[in-house]
């Protein structure tokens, strides 16, 4: 842990040094200090700065580091910097990726820009880009690895060792071989470390382990990332329709994956776009977050609009006007607390058809029960206050029927946005706060409308 602690600190420590080095104007002494770091602190260093200065560092990088630091960027970074790169530069930068990384810069190019990348690459990384391509983004297939070790079921383990010797060199994060038959059809796989200790004269068909299932290549990321954390996987193959052996994924794509899904369910829920750019220009920003903030503005008039229906009792009674944020407040967290877990259940796959029902009868019952005490202390407050056990009584009824409605919408509203292919974490806050707002204010000021006019 405190080496950990040491790290991070270094960490910053050079990262301060090259920010001092850019803003003194000292240019040859920031282009040593990057030369000194590894791609992930540039990338860092880069995130972590405004438009002009990331500009320059980037002139200052080696050109022979662009691609490992392009790995490491954010997408909204990466393309702000690749807008900068001629197309042979970055056709450069990208020889020797890995296929999934090589994937995710080449999407997102613009057409015209793609193809003239694909013009200045050589004939083989042309053909690792086409192939990178030609599956869906976000399946196993786009984030998956072309750099296996294959072995035939009918060799020995004596075989194997000499030739891993020969070969010098295994792909980053390889625990496992993969044995496939000569169509390249998937067959077994055999771990390094059983490789190591067992008798050299046996067949690989004899120690190799038949019961692992490939993943198909069209199989969704998230569920990609389910299966490595049941499993315990640290590498898993990835076959065709046909069962033929594509390539692996590794646990490093994997955890970008989550990585990437955690920081989408965060910012989604504030109406964010998931690769925002905390440095992006003034104007990109505010335009991205003017959308949702219209969406708002929206609803916050349909809750204005319920309550000119009871223009008259408000005139009449300040004291309702006053109470008014009380009832839609509480509705508004109690529905954000349910919506939040059922949003995380639906991301770990907890909720599915068969406890759904079960699930809306839980946060009924805990609306019902929170209703039941939050009601009862409002109204004693309120009475106590005011000396008016009926407005008491009114808040009561009204606090209980909203954190009622409250733990359904909570349940209900990203449920159905699932169904819709709505994604429940951009939508569901929007709607849920709408709801509370309505259904409190209609409670409280329209009971207040039968009982006191």
């Amino acid at each position: 842990m405190l080496v950990e602690i040491a790290d991070k600190e270094f960490a910053e420590q050079r990262l301060q040094e090259v920010t001092e080095s850019l803003t003194r104007g000292m240019y040859v002494q920031a282009r040593r200090q990057l030369h000194n770091l590894p791609a992930w602190d540039v990338a860092l260093l880069l995130e972590s700065s405004p438009p002009k200065a990331r500009a320059i560092i980037w002139q200052l990088v080696d050109a022979d580091e662009h691609g490992d630091i392009l790995e490491e960027l954010s997408e909204e970074v990466q393309k702000s910097i690749i807008r900068q790169m001629a197309p042979e530069k970055l056709a450069a930068a990208t020889e020797g990726m890995d296929t999934d990384d090589l994937a995710y810069v080449l999407r997102g190019l613009p057409e015209q820009v793609y193809q003239e990348v694909l013009k200045s690459m050589d004939e083989q990384d042309r053909h690792r880009a086409e192939q990178a391509l030609s599956y869906a983004e976000e399946t196993a297939g786009s984030m998956m690895n072309t750099d296996t070790i294959t072995l035939r079921p009918d060799v020995t383990i004596d075989v194997v060792l000499r030739y891993l010797r020969l070969k010098g060199e295994l792909p980053e994060a390889t625990d496992k071989l993969y044995v496939v038959s000569r169509e390249d059809k998937f067959i077994g796989e055999i771990g390094i470390t059983r490789l190591l200790t067992v008798d050299p004269s046996r067949l690989v068909s004899d120690v190799m382990d038949q019961e692992v299932q490939g993943i198909p290549a069209d199989m969704d990321e998230t569920e990609v990332a389910k299966l490595f954390e049941r499993q315990d996987w640290i590498s898993a193959p990835v076959i065709d329709e046909d069962n033929r052996l594509l390539g692996r994924i590794t646990i490093d794509d994997v955890v970008d994956i989550i990585r990437e899904d955690a920081q989408h369910s965060m910012l989604s829920m504030a109406g964010l776009d998931d690769d925002e750019d905390t440095f992006a220009p003034v104007w990109t920003s505010a335009k991205r977050r003017s959308v949702w903030l219209g969406v708002n503005l929206i609803t916050a008039l349909l809750a204005a609009m319920v309550s000119s229906l009871f223009e008259d009792i408000l005139a009449q009674m300040a004291i309702l006007a006053i109470l008014n944020t009380i009832v839609p407040s509480m509705g508004g967290i109690a529905g954000s607390q349910t919506l939040t877990l059922v949003i995380r259940g639906m991301a770990l796959g907890h909720i599915g058809a068969s406890n759904q029902r079960w699930l809306i009868g839980k946060e009924l019952a805990i609306g019902a029960l929170n209703g039941v005490i939050w009601a009862l202390l409002i109204a004693a407050v309120v009475a106590i206050w005011k000396q008016d056990l009926l407005i008491g009584a009114i808040i009561a009824f009204a606090m209980m029927a909203n954190l009622l409605a409250a733990g359904l919408a909570g349940v209900t509203v990203p449920l159905i946005l699932k169904k819709f292919d709505i994604d429940p974490a951009l939508a569901g806050g929007v709607i849920l706060t709408t709801v509370t707002d309505v259904v409190g204010i209609f409670a409280f000021l329209g009971t207040a409308t039968l009982l006191l006019s």
